[in-house]
C-alpha cells in the first residue's frame, strides 16, 4: 500500500470518528440543503427519498441532479441511511449496483465536513445535501420538506 493511500484512509478514519462523536453530541433536525441559484423551494418527503436514493435524475427545470452525502458516522449520513431505510453496507453495495447496472453514472460526492458541502454546492450548482441545522451556512440554500422547514413542527427530517 503506497503512502498516499495510507495517509488518505488514516484520514478517513480520522474524519469518521470525528463524525460519530458529532452525531452522539447533535440531535435535531437536518436541513435539505441546495445551491441559492437553485430555483427549487420545497419537495415532499417522498420526493426527497427518491431524490436521495437516485431514483429521481433531474430538477424540475431538467438539470441534472447530484448528490451530496457525508461520511460514515456523521449525524447527517445517519439520517440519510433513516430516510432511505438502509444500513451502511446496503447502501454502499445499492450504489455500486446502481452504477454497475448503468442506472447512475456515478455513486453520491463523499465529502467530509460541512465547508467541503458548502464547496460542493459551488462546484455542483444542483447538487443537494443534508446538512445539520445548527451547521447551515452562508450560500446554502435550505428547502422546505412537506412544507416544513427545520425546527417547524410536522418537519420530517431529524
Amino acid at each position: 500500500m503506497s503512502g498516499q493511500t495510507i495517509a488518505t484512509r488514516l484520514l478517513l478514519g480520522l474524519a469518521s470518528l470525528a463524525c460519530i462523536l458529532q452525531a452522539v453530541a447533535q440531535t435535531g433536525d437536518v436541513a435539505v440543503v441546495v445551491s441559492p441559484d437553485n430555483s427549487i423551494a420545497s419537495v415532499s418527503s417522498i420526493e426527497l427519498r427518491k431524490i436521495l436514493a437516485g431514483e429521481k435524475h433531474s430538477w424540475p427545470n431538467g438539470r441534472p441532479i447530484r448528490i451530496v452525502v457525508r461520511a460514515t458516522g456523521c449525524n447527517e449520513r445517519l439520517v440519510l441511511l433513516k430516510l432511505l431505510h438502509m444500513s451502511e453496507a446496503d447502501y454502499k453495495t445499492y450504489w455500486a449496483a446502481q452504477v454497475f447496472r448503468g442506472e447512475t453514472d456515478a455513486e453520491p460526492v463523499i465529502v467530509l465536513s460541512v465547508g467541503m458541502q458548502k464547496e460542493a454546492l459551488q462546484v455542483f450548482p444542483d447538487a443537494v445535501t443534508l446538512v445539520d441545522v445548527h451547521d447551515v451556512k452562508p450560500g446554502m440554500k435550505v428547502l422546505k420538506v412537506d412544507g416544513h422547514l427545520p425546527g417547524d413542527a410536522g418537519y420530517p427530517v431529524h
